[in-house]
């Protein structure tokens, strides 16, 4: 999920030096969501590994 907001946060960097400001606006905030939403779920996965587990 990281990756993908990498690639949009390009695309819109991308965009804004363009001058497509609809487009990089889109692009960085599709970026935005998608950095939060994958950070959320990294915490969640990690405190989830580290319980204890029963054989």
């Amino acid at each position: 999920m990281m990756q993908w907001a990498l690639v949009f946060l390009v695309v819109g960097i991308i965009a804004g030096v363009f001058g497509a400001s609809g487009i990089a606006g889109a692009a960085t905030q599709i970026a935005w969501i998608l950095f939060v939403v994958g950070l959320i779920l990294a915490v969640i996965f990690f405190i989830r590994g580290r319980g204890s587990r029963m054989p």
